[in-house]
């Protein structure tokens, strides 16, 4: 008998995964982005039965728009710590082929208040292991020539941190996830919810599945999913944009990712190079508005958002060699009260439905460290391998009322 090339693997996954379901814990993760595919390896690795549900395709959502910056010039010691964590990870997955573009992060000070906070954060960086240095206005141009240092008193610079392609992101979770036995279905909607002793039963659109525990990391549509649970989730989609910025020719140097915004005071504007001859350039802090409606939303940049975007660029990057905007697009950043992500169940009469969302402009170098913390929370009850993190759990008071949008 000839046996097809892949079914004796195909064959020994499905068994294995058969005998897992018989005897471990069965989850539902809903959303194929970062973060729940983050959650969804973290479960895997310690031997629970993991499905993935995503109503469209594998980083359909804000993850594939994500410009894919991971960064550790945070002055809160929380902020710190998360990235700890989530640094420990990505080294690991760079180990594994996932291609990190280590081409550093300054972060700009306008004010010497704002210089002498990041003196602090120095401190607490090198704790955490983060290498850094702070930078001098007159120096600022020893890392980016272009760059029109009017107005700032300096910087601080990380020469570790740089970005990633957050769909070559998840598509090694995805291939990590099925290697341990998990599964991802894409185009599978979740339409309905039954409890049931000891857990759920899914009414999706491609069947029905039962499980013990569900987490909710749906992005922009983590609170549909919620309410369909019968719980409020007060996460709000905030718009953002970016925009490619096209060179006539290639610098002659690596430009750093550089960031103009401090605790919210600042442009927001930040930019990188992205390959020779182009770079990205967004916008991170935007006007208070109402929650967008992640289903019907604007995906592509307007007008008005070019102009500004040209503006800022001219007054902070003056004489790049023929630069003109690009392509550009729109992507959703799922932003909480405090702008703090939301880890873990909501309800405490509830706890396994455990809920992922909330990381604003900030999921692709959160995305371990939340996966690592709702997968403790959905298994553990609570972050056992992450003491500090606490904090991120959802009371149930702050997700009633209006938010507060973040930059």
């Amino acid at each position: 008998m000839v046996v097809p090339r892949g079914s004796i693997g195909d064959h020994a996954r499905k068994a294995e995964r058969e005998a897992t379901m018989r005897t471990a814990p069965q989850v539902v993760v809903i959303g194929a982005g970062t973060l729940g595919l983050c959650t969804a390896v973290n479960l895997v690795e310690q031997g629970a039965g993991v499905t993935v549900l995503e109503t469209n395709t594998i980083a359909s959502g804000s993850s594939g728009r994500s410009v894919g910056v991971v960064g550790t010039q945070l002055t809160d010691p929380l902020d710190l710590l998360l990235r700890e964590h989530a640094l420990r990870q990505f080294r690991n997955w760079e180990s594994l082929g996932l291609e990190f573009n280590h081409i550093g992060y300054l972060r700009l000070a306008r004010t010497e208040a704002q210089m002498e906070l990041f003196e602090r954060s120095a401190g607490l960086r090198a704790g955490a292991g983060f290498r850094s240095r702070l930078v001098q206005a007159e120096s600022l141009r020893e890392l980016v020539p272009h760059l029109n240092t009017a107005g700032l008193a300096g910087g601080i610079f990380g020469p570790d941190d740089g970005y990633i392609d957050p769909h070559a992101l998840c598509t090694m979770l995805s291939a990590l996830l099925r290697d341990h036995g998990g599964e991802v279905r894409q185009y599978c909607r979740l339409e309905g919810v039954i409890r049931r002793s000891g857990g759920y039963r899914l009414e999706t659109t491609k069947g029905t599945l039962d499980c013990d525990i569900v987490v909710n990391a749906a992005g922009g549509w983590a609170p549909q999913v919620s309410a369909m649970f019968g719980q409020n989730l007060c996460v709000g989609p905030e718009r953002h944009e970016a925009a490619s910025i096209l060179l006539d020719r290639a610098l002659d140097y690596t430009m750093p990712m550089v960031m103009d915004l401090v605790n919210g005071e600042g442009s927001g504007l930040n930019f990188r190079h992205d390959r020779p001859g182009e770079m990205i350039a967004e916008i991170h802090h935007v006007a208070a508005g109402p929650p967008e409606n992640p289903d019907t939303y604007n995906d592509r940049y307007d007008e008005a958002s070019k102009v500004y975007l040209a503006e800022l660029l001219l007054e902070r990057l003056p004489g790049l060699p023929g630069a003109r905007l690009g392509r550009g697009w729109a992507g959703l950043y799922p932003m909480t009260a405090d702008q703090r992500p939301l880890v873990g169940p909501v309800d405490p009469d509830e706890l396994s439905f455990v809920s992922a969302a909330g990381a604003g402009g900030y999921g692709i170098q959160l995305a371990p460290v939340i996966g690592q913390v709702a997968a403790d929370w959905a298994l553990h009850g609570g972050p056992v391998s992450a003491p500090g993190t606490e904090v991120l759990l959802p009371p149930p008071e702050s997700n009633v009322g209006s938010l507060r949008p973040g930059g």
